[in-house]
């Protein structure tokens, strides 16, 4: 946690917002902002991802690493880029998906994990594909549990929200166009 607080407030003091200013936009308190600077609370990705679109910053680039080197066009399962840990860890096929239209995920949700109450939403399209355990899914007013071979595909605009309501880890793999998230 405490290089998300890092990252986040590097970011902030970059775009030359007070810690009082980005937690006005985002609409929570400013300790909120503060206890993720100084890595003593988890932000949900619900969270995370509203204060990041107050910065005008997807997870990907929140996430990427700085310098990405020559094209590549293969990961090994140890090259994936991890841009969430907790509850919920996202693995990112790639780094830096500033040239790209595509971002792939790896999800894995424990029991109970939830992205959060405050529905995401972001400027893409999404779809992907349960190949373990059973997921709530919510888009806009519309609720679906699906189990290992089901599959999911929405415009990300609409607001969504997914949750492991099983008692087993659920493992996805998902794709979103253009990389927003």
């Amino acid at each position: 946690m405490e290089n998300i607080g890092l990252r986040l407030k590097a970011l902030r003091t970059s775009k030359g917002l007070s810690q009082r200013k980005l937690a006005a936009n985002a609409g929570v308190s400013n300790a909120t902002i503060s206890l993720i600077e100084h890595g003593k609370t988890d932000p949900s990705m619900g969270l995370l991802k509203r204060i990041l679109d107050c910065l005008d910053v997807s997870f990907a680039d929140f996430f990427a690493s700085a310098v990405m080197g020559d094209e590549k066009y293969f990961y090994t399962q140890n090259e994936l880029s991890e841009i969430s840990t907790g509850p919920i860890s996202y693995l990112q096929v790639g780094s830096d998906l500033s040239n790209s239209q595509l971002q792939i995920l790896y999800e894995r949700y424990r029991p109970g994990a939830d992205t959060g109450q405050s529905m995401l939403s972001h400027d893409a399209e999404e779809g992907g594909i349960i190949l373990k355990g059973r997921l709530e899914v919510t888009v806009g007013e519309k609720v679906q549990t699906l189990s290992a071979g089901d599959a999911y595909r929405f415009n990300s605009r609409l607001p969504h929200r997914f949750r492991n309501t099983g008692n087993e880890e659920c493992v996805i793999v998902s794709a979103c166009t253009p990389p927003s998230f």
